[in-house]
């Protein structure tokens, strides 16, 4: 079972190493909404092991967050990949002003429970001070 140890995104390159298998998939693909954007470049790194760069498109950065798959494609699949092979890595990019407005929606939904999870507890306080 091969495993992916991601290196970070930097100047727009995902990189990551690529380790176990005895020999490197036939395809290392970039997806995003069931969608490839690009193929991934392989080069051996020592034994049973290949480094991993693949270029994010200019495309993939838009407000929001956009999550984007790694995926290995086995040798003999060809033409719409996105649905076979195995994910290696998922890669999660937050960027823009609906962030903003998503983070308020969010904190506001936590504390709604946490008024929740509070009340709750007073009335089990209450009920045990009854007893």
């Amino acid at each position: 079972m091969p495993t992916f140890d991601s290196h970070g995104l930097k100047g727009g390159v995902w990189r990551g190493r690529l380790t176990g298998p005895d020999q490197p998939p036939a395809r290392v693909l970039l997806i995003q909404h069931a969608e490839v954007l690009a193929e991934a470049r392989l080069t051996p790194d020592g034994e049973r092991a290949w480094r991993v760069e693949v270029a994010l498109p200019g495309s993939v950065l838009s407000d929001g967050v956009q999550t984007l798959l790694l995926k290995a494609v086995p040798e003999g699949v060809e033409g719409d990949a996105t649905d076979a092979g195995r994910t290696l890595a998922r890669l999660s990019l937050v960027a823009g002003r609906p962030l903003d407005e998503d983070m308020a929606a969010e904190v506001a939904a936590l504390r709604a429970e946490l008024e929740l999870v509070k009340r709750e507890l007073r009335r089990l306080a209450a009920d045990l001070r009854g007893a």
